[in-house]
Formats: structure tokens, sequence, C-alpha cells
């Protein structure tokens, strides 16, 4: 014990990570618009669209293993969260789910790869972006579809219930169609992607800074990796689900907006 205080009084103490390991510095010069989180975004334009040109672009009958995985990738999107999801009308939002889904994974799991190391979503105005994105289609397909006044209506003033309950009711409903929505929607996958990326570097940054400790220190620290290493995994399933959990909100608020009554 008297080593550890011993260490820690020398001036070496663990400095854990915070929420300025997320705020970097421009990769060229003093210009804001080229720091690695922007970067990246159009890198992960540059893959995905390397990607999927790569898997069509021989396609065949018996298809190659990059092409099954493209196919599999859109058949996943096209079939499970639109088809399903939206119903017959869902083929005119297949581009916008497949680029949303395929954008946002893309940019999450950059998080785990080597080099990269930062989940572009973990900026929290990127989710911003693509709630607004969402927010501004599923909208328009509902006005588009009922018209503004019935589509503002059916929103504030839901059938089957009594009018006394419009008092508390409508206010609620105002706020869930153009605040909560958008905002839980890119809160959710802004949170989740911080929050994991902070537990890996908590735990790497840990790890390291256990080695160069004393003895007692330095046995302890493969827990650490050990622990980091679990903890990739671990979020490389959170990312995908967090893809997968923003196009599947996307694709039923679309559908709620193409209901009758929603």
């Amino acid at each position: 014990m008297r080593s550890l205080v011993r260490f820690s009084a020398e001036g070496e103490g663990f400095v854990p990570p915070s929420s300025n390991d997320f705020n970097l510095p421009p990769v060229f010069g003093n210009n804001i618009y080229t720091t690695k989180p922007i970067l990246m975004v159009f890198f992960s334009v540059i893959v995905i669209s390397v990607f999927f040109i790569a898997a069509s672009r021989k396609a065949a009958i018996v298809p190659s293993k990059l092409q099954f995985a493209g196919e599999s990738i859109y058949a996943f999107v096209r079939n499970d969260l639109a088809r399903d999801v939206i119903g017959h009308e869902f083929m005119k939002f297949v581009p916008y789910l497949f680029t949303l889904f395929t954008f946002i994974l893309t940019n999450n799991i950059f998080g785990i790869v080597p080099l990269l190391q930062f989940p572009a979503m973990s900026r929290v105005s990127f989710p911003y972006v693509l709630a607004v994105f969402t927010f501004v289609i599923f909208h328009y397909v509902g006005i588009r579809k009922q018209g503004l006044g019935k589509y503002v209506k059916d929103i504030m003033f839901m059938p089957g219930v009594p009018k006394a309950v419009y008092i508390l009711l409508t206010p609620i409903e105002l706020a869930t169609f153009f605040l909560v929505r958008p905002l839980t929607l890119s809160l959710r996958l802004f949170a989740n992607m911080f929050a994991g990326h902070l537990l890996l570097l908590v735990f790497i940054m840990g790890g390291d800074h256990l080695l160069k400790g004393v003895i007692g220190l330095k046995l302890v620290s493969p827990f650490a990796f050990a622990f980091g290493i679990g903890l990739t995994f671990f979020e490389f399933m959170v990312q995908c689900l967090q893809a997968y959990i923003f196009t599947l909100l996307t694709a039923l608020y679309i559908a709620g907006a193409l209901a009758d009554e929603h």
C-alpha cells in the first residue's frame, strides 16, 4: 500500500479519460473542418461506395463472397427494415434506409478499427444531422399523403380519446412528434458511442498506466487489458445494434406517417 501511495505522490497518478479526449485538434493547420471525425465521415463514404461498387461490379447468379456480403446487407435493410415495417410502399424508402444504416454502421465500427479508433457518432453533431434528415422525411411523407391540416390534427387530437384528455394529451403529442423523437433518436446513438469509447479508453489507458507502475500494479495490468479486449467485442455488438435501432426507428416513424391514423 505504501508503494502505491508513493507512486501516486510522485506525480505519476492515472489521469482518467474525459470528454476532452473527444475534442480532437485539426489534422491540417487550424481549419476546424479538418478534424479527425470529419475526415473519417468523408472516408466512410469512400469505403461504403468502393465496397458496394466492387460487390456489384461483376454480379453473377452464383455470387462471389464479396457480392454475397453486399447483397446480404442490402437484403437485410430492404426486407427486415423496410418491407416488414413500412409495408407495400417500402421501396421508395429503401435507398434512404440503406444509406442510413451503412453510414452509421461504418462510422460506428471505426471506433474499434486500429489506427482510426474513434467512432464518429460519438460527436453529437453527426447524430443530430441524421435525426434532422429523418425528422424532415417522415413529416414530409405524412403531410404529402394526408395534407397538412389532417396530419397535424391527427397528431393533436388522437381519435377515440375523451375531449377532456386533450388538455393533457395534445401538448404531449406535439412535443413527442416535433421535439422528443429527433432528440431521443440522436442522443441514443451519441450516448452509446460516447460511453462505449470512453470505457475502452479507461481500460486500455489504465492497463498501460499500470504497466509503468510498481511490480504489484504490473501484475494487475493484464486484467485491465483483458477487460479492454472483452469490451471491444461487446462494443462491436453495440455499434451494430445502434445502427439497426436508428434505422428501425426511422422506418417506424415513416410507417406511422403513412398510416391513416398516427
